[in-house]
């Protein structure tokens, strides 16, 4: 009788092993969820929305411009920050700083980012170049709130 038991008790506790292994596996290398905070990606991500994100685009380097990305924040690493891409490697990048226009090309292996609520987001334009190797991933759905469940939009509105 308590072998039955333990044996029923040891089957289980593999199978819930099991799960925890598959569920940190697909959170950790295939998707995601973010809860964003701050002002800078307003008014298309708002502080509290729960976006889903994938990983694939990162590692196939398939971000396009218009994508927002979850990346390390090149000020504090141990922060992520929700910003989207404006510009891809190679390209030519030009934006207003203190009064004057600046004009910069990116370098291989970065993207510059911005945030959407550009008077209020601290992004490419005071740290340059983001590297893709700070990526981690692309949001691309919105979870919460309920009302506005569905796709993130592409580009800036």
């Amino acid at each position: 009788m308590l072998r039955k038991i333990l044996s029923k008790a040891f089957g289980i506790g593999i199978t819930v092993v099991q799960c925890g292994c598959i569920a940190h596996c697909t959170f950790e290398h295939v998707a995601d969820f973010v809860v964003c905070v701050g002002p800078s990606m307003l008014p298309n991500v708002r502080p509290d929305d729960i976006l889903l994100t994938e990983h694939i685009s990162i590692w196939r380097r398939s971000v396009s411009i218009g994508d927002v990305v979850i990346c390390r924040s090149v000020t504090n690493p141990q922060q992520y920050i929700c910003k989207r891409v404006v510009q891809l490697e190679g390209s030519p990048i030009s934006f207003q700083t203190d009064e004057s226009m600046t004009h910069k090309t990116v370098p291989r292996g970065h993207v510059w980012l911005e945030g959407d609520n550009k008077e209020n987001s601290t992004d490419s334009r005071s740290y340059g170049p983001v590297p893709y190797g700070l990526l981690r991933s692309r949001a691309f759905f919105r979870v919460w709130p309920l009302q506005d469940f569905g796709c993130l939009p592409q580009s800036e509105s």
